[in-house]
């Protein structure tokens, strides 16, 4: 092989070798991207399941203040009420995974019994029996909160593991999109290196014009 054709290999496989960079690139960025997503995703359903935690609680807390105020908490507690719902619905609909599930529909299961038995406490409150309303919210109540708030600190705990293991798999992915890179810039410099040899050996190899008479 001439010299020449030298050349024009070295600067194939230069051409060949950007295209490889590039495209490693492109890929390890893919893939951090891709990581990146899952990591928010799991971030987002930690939260939406720290507020049903958070929403399980509130809304017993204020159940107990409408049965010792006379019902003046009642509005509060309603509103308390419809956010875990609307929270809950929204999880239902996001957290697919058949664990998330199971833990979703005892806290489901719990919330309804907690309300039916609410409404009866309502009917006595409202009728005078107050020493009924606060035996039904020490008692059944405390025994249906404990359920839902069970529910919810075990579908956090699923949340916050998930959270964890996407964040450690972002980490690796960013570590071995390093590496890449890394790689792929060495060959990029070698093949570099290759085609600026083989120009030198060209121009050391072209024939020189003859002196002048």
């Amino acid at each position: 092989m001439n010299v020449r054709t030298r050349l024009y290999a070295a600067m194939v496989v230069v051409v060949v070798g950007f295209a490889v960079t590039v495209g490693v690139g492109v890929a390890g960025m893919t893939s951090l991207g891709d990581s990146f997503d899952r990591v928010q995703e799991a971030g987002d359903a930690r939260a939406l399941a720290l507020a049903l935690k958070y929403d399980v609680t509130d809304m017993n807390g204020w159940q107990t203040a409408y049965g010792y105020d006379n019902g003046a908490s009642r509005p509060t507690f309603l509103a308390s009420v419809e956010r875990l719902r609307s929270n809950l619905a929204e999880a239902m609909t996001r957290l697919a995974r058949p664990e998330e599930q199971r833990s979703l529909a005892d806290l489901q299961a719990a919330f309804d019994d907690f309300m039916r038995l609410d409404d009866v406490a309502w009917a006595a409150l409202q009728a005078g029996r107050e020493q009924e309303v606060r035996r039904i919210f020490l008692e059944p109540e405390i025994v249906n909160f404990t359920r839902a708030a069970a529910a919810a600190e075990e579908l956090a705990s699923l949340e916050a593991a998930r959270a964890d293991r996407e964040a450690e798999a972002f980490r690796d992915a960013r570590r071995d999109a390093l590496q890449q890179l890394l790689l792929a810039a060495a060959l990029a410099g070698l093949l570099i290196l290759m085609l600026l040899v083989t120009a030198v050996d060209v121009l050391r190899g072209s024939p020189r014009p003859a002196p002048s008479p």
